[in-house]
């Protein structure tokens, strides 16, 4: 009975049922002990002689299809992925399918002490406790957490295909995380990424605020390369401006001086 608390197991000694759950990853996984678990509770929609104690998986989805059917009709927030783990004899997953129940029938909160790993329904935990060399490959990590049951009760390829590349990935990712933390073992060595020096970005210079870009308008850029030029080019601008306004007052005050010069300069104009 590993995995399970002490008011879980209390309460299970407590329901009188047909056995011992010594191993909650096998002796759960046909659903024919949860439904008995459930008969305790509502005695009017859990019939056990319409439940199989059998262990192939005939028997096993056809239990797990009235106990799902019943779950849903009661609206029990049992988690699909425990049912799951527990149908195909998950590590792990019998035993917090248990508790579940423990803490939705009874309407108590289970004190659980934090786990060192996460659980993912993998052998994950029981490798990392393993010697580098007793571990398992991928083929096996493969064999280890993908279930024949899986396979016979889904039989989509893709589907099946899918969980056995997730199954790889993780373990690829495990061996390179292997690999970072023993490098002596490995004989690993840095790439030429890894050895090149890092160096921080340049920080790019600011922008200037605003009172400095609006002086720098009305000055004009004398700190810019060919200054002199700009100066040369506005003053002859401006003189210019000014003596475009004096011809045009001249002409304006004095019409017919202009008029008798114009024809002074063009002789063979004639008005």
């Amino acid at each position: 009975m590993s995995g399970l608390s002490r008011e879980v197991l209390k309460w299970l000694q407590s329901l009188d049922l047909t056995w011992q759950i010594k191993t909650p990853k096998w002796d759960l996984t046909n659903g024919y002990l949860i439904a008995e678990i459930f008969s305790w509770y509502f005695p009017q929609d859990i019939q056990m002689h319409s439940y199989n104690n059998g262990t192939s998986l005939d028997s096993k989805l056809r239990n797990w299809s009235l106990l799902k059917n019943f779950i849903k009709r009661h609206s029990l927030e049992l988690p699909e992925d425990l049912v799951e783990g527990t149908i195909h004899c998950k590590e792990g997953a019998g035993a917090l399918l248990v508790e579940q129940m423990y803490e939705i029938l009874t309407n108590r909160q289970l004190k659980k002490v934090p786990k060192e790993y996460e659980v993912d329904f993998t052998d994950k935990a029981y490798q990392s406790k393993l010697p580098l060399h007793a571990r398992s490959t991928a083929t096996q990590s493969v064999k280890n957490n993908l279930k024949i049951t899986e396979v016979m009760a889904d039989e989509s390829l893709i589907l099946n295909a899918q969980k056995a590349q997730k199954i790889i990935n993780d373990h690829i990712d495990q061996r390179k995380q292997q690999r970072q933390m023993n490098p002596e073992r490995f004989n690993s060595k840095p790439t030429l990424g890894e050895k090149c020096l890092r160096r921080p970005p340049q920080q790019q210079p600011s922008a200037p605020p605003a009172e400095e870009h609006d002086q720098e308008e009305t000055t004009g850029p004398q700190d810019q390369p060919g200054a002199d030029v700009w100066l040369f080019i506005s003053t002859v601008h401006k003189h210019t401006n000014i003596i475009n306004k004096r011809i045009e007052t001249s002409i304006l005050l004095n019409p017919e001086f202009y008029l008798q010069s114009v024809l002074s300069s063009y002789p063979c104009v004639q008005l």
